[in-house]
């Protein structure tokens, strides 16, 4: 018996020490034909009541599960008064086999329903008291073909300047982790991107991806759909500025970044003089006006020098792609 009873605790504490089982990474979707079923009730819906026009944004969360933000004035960048005071957030759900979703206020004053179509929005008597329609928004500068004097760098028509780069043969895009073999210095520069959708990630772990001018310096790429917009999600600059305004559309949607970037300046004897500084418009909006950077961002694979560098597209272990991608030099 006490030969027993010794060999029950050992297995006891041998199981006690074995490793919890890790946790299943996050499916990672790149063509809309092959999402879930929260898929078509995620994005953007508009609509007035009082002369008010009010801007939704519906950001699925997993296991039909979303949250509803709600803009004063209309969407972000296309409305929207800027006022985060005025900014709501509510919790909904999607019950399994139903095609849309249901909202309800903290109060119960109001209930909302989401089909993917448009948002019905009725008081606490069922009666129907507002109706905001889906808008699927795209950037202004989605397609714009590059200037004579370019160096195009990727166009998906056999012009592809990034060595040891993959391509997803499906849509024609590059995938991540690349660098170009051209250089630049002072520079405009064209670039369109499409982030994974993946409800049940957060965060970092959610269509990670980065931009790098010179490989030193970051504008992030990330699916930060209705969030608040920091400086580690869309358009942000890493640990150094967020984003005027979140312009993230929802992911699987192509979105451009639209950048000037003066480089660094350099004395005689090599000492830095003046700060990098960029500009740049995240779907068209303005989000960076002229922002200093003091030094290379976070990750960055080259150090800051007086030397010209490459366009870093980073790989952060989730599938993002880009196309249409050209340069100026100033």
């Amino acid at each position: 018996m006490r030969l027993l009873l010794t060999a029950l605790l050992l297995a006891t504490v041998i199981h006690a020490q074995q490793p919890a089982a890790p946790k299943p990474k996050p499916q990672a979707f790149t063509d809309p034909a092959q999402t879930d079923d929260d898929f078509a009730i995620q994005g953007e819906y508009v609509g007035e009541i009082d002369g008010k026009t009010y801007g939704v944004q519906v950001w699925a969360q997993g296991g039909g599960k979303f949250e509803a933000v709600s803009h004063l004035g209309g969407l972000p960048g296309a409305g929207w008064d800027g006022d985060r005071a005025t900014i709501t957030r509510v919790i909904g759900t999607r019950a399994e086999g139903e095609k849309s979703a249901a909202f309800e206020s903290p109060d119960g004053s109001i209930k909302a329903e989401v089909n993917g179509a448009s948002i019905l929005v009725n008081n606490a008597d069922g009666l129907k008291i507002m109706e905001l329609n889906r808008t699927n928004r795209e950037s202004p500068t989605l397609g714009a073909q590059p200037p004579e004097n370019a160096v195009v760098l990727f166009d998906g028509k056999g012009v592809n300047r990034f060595p040891k780069s993959r391509v997803d043969e499906k849509i024609g895009a590059l995938m991540e982790g690349i660098t170009s073999e051209d250089t630049f210095g002072d520079c405009s520069l064209h670039a369109e991107f499409l982030l994974p959708y993946m409800p049940d990630a957060r965060g970092q772990g959610r269509g990670n991806s980065g931009l790098y001018l010179q490989g030193r310096y970051e504008v992030q790429m990330l699916d930060s759909f209705a969030l608040e917009g920091k400086d580690n999600e869309c358009g942000g600059l890493y640990k150094i500025a967020s984003p005027k305004v979140n312009m993230c559309l929802p992911p699987l949607t192509w979105q451009t970044y639209d950048i000037d970037f003066t480089a660094a300046r350099y004395d005689a004897g090599g000492q830095k003089t003046a700060n990098a500084r960029i500009t740049v418009k995240h779907n068209g909006v303005a989000i960076h006006e002229n922002q200093e950077l003091p030094g290379a961002t976070t990750s960055a694979p080259n150090k800051e020098a007086n030397t010209p560098g490459p366009v870093y597209l980073q790989n952060h272990g989730n599938p993002v792609r880009y196309r249409n991608i050209w340069v100026v030099r100033k």
